[in-house]
């Protein structure tokens, strides 16, 4: 059974950043799309970022484009989201997930970036960004 176990949430002002983590296992390098999802209250969950280790390719959703960044260190299965120039839009719980049902191109599209497509799930870190 997949695990992820994330960290590195909490409370930052506006203009500031933060680092999210997602220790993977049970999870090869390079067989499966790993994502970041958020969920504000009262809204939907939204796919963040994706990124398919080893492919090179990663998929941003508009509103975090050109501020953070998703990456994966391959000798310590852990995933990163790399947060700067946070708003307090931002604030949402976090949400790290893996999908070994999405090719590599699907994986950096939007239509990837649907929570339909995961199968496994962290249990969420909550990012708070007040003004």
């Amino acid at each position: 059974q997949v695990q992820l176990v994330e960290s590195g949430g909490g409370s930052v002002q506006a203009g500031g950043s933060l680092r999210l983590s997602c220790a993977a296992s049970r999870v090869t390098y390079g067989t499966a799309c790993m994502a970041y999802f958020r969920q504000a209250p009262g809204k939907e969950r939204e796919g963040v970022a994706s990124i398919y280790p080893g492919r090179g390719v990663t998929y941003y959703t508009a509103a975090v484009k050109g501020r953070f960044t998703i990456s994966q260190d391959d000798a310590k299965n852990t995933l990163y989201l790399e947060m700067n120039a946070l708003e307090p839009e931002d604030t949402a719980m976090y949400y790290c997930a893996a999908s070994r049902r999405l090719t590599h191109t699907a994986c950096a599209s939007q239509a990837g970036a649907a929570r339909g497509w995961f199968d496994y799930w962290g249990q969420g870190t909550q990012v708070t960004v007040s003004s």
